[in-house]
């Protein structure tokens, strides 16, 4: 059973960086894409980014393209998250998602009803 242990979360200002982890196992992981997502009080969760584990290809929401950038450690199993130039509006519990790969267009990607496994969440507070 593929399990997903974020970390990483915590509180900065206006204009901080932030590295979010996620520690995965219990599958093999060249075969799945890996993202971010994020859920604010009383919103939707939302896509941020994810990651083909074999290929490294990359995918971003407009909203955080140029200042996040999503990468993996093969060795370790670990995704990671790199936030930088953060803003309040980032505010949000950021979850960590796996799915096989398995549809032929990249945009299943950004949908959280693509992916089956999820982590607990990590919280990011982003102060003005």
């Amino acid at each position: 059973q593929v399990q997903l242990v974020e970390s990483g979360g915590g509180l900065v200002q206006s204009g901080d960086s932030l590295r979010l982890a996620c520690a995965a196992s219990g599958g093999t992981f060249s075969r799945y894409v890996m993202g971010w997502f994020r859920q604010a009080p009383g919103k939707e969760r939302e896509f941020v980014a994810a990651i083909r584990w074999l290929t490294g290809t990359t995918y971003y929401a407009d909203s955080v393209k140029g200042r996040f950038t999503i990468s993996r450690d093969n060795a370790k199993n670990t995704l990671f998250l790199q936030m930088n130039v953060l803003k309040p509006e980032d505010t949000a519990v950021y979850y960590c998602a796996a799915t096989v790969v398995r549809f032929t267009y990249s945009y299943n990607y950004y949908d959280t009803a693509k992916y089956d496994y999820w982590g607990q969440g990590t919280q990011v507070t982003v102060s003005s």
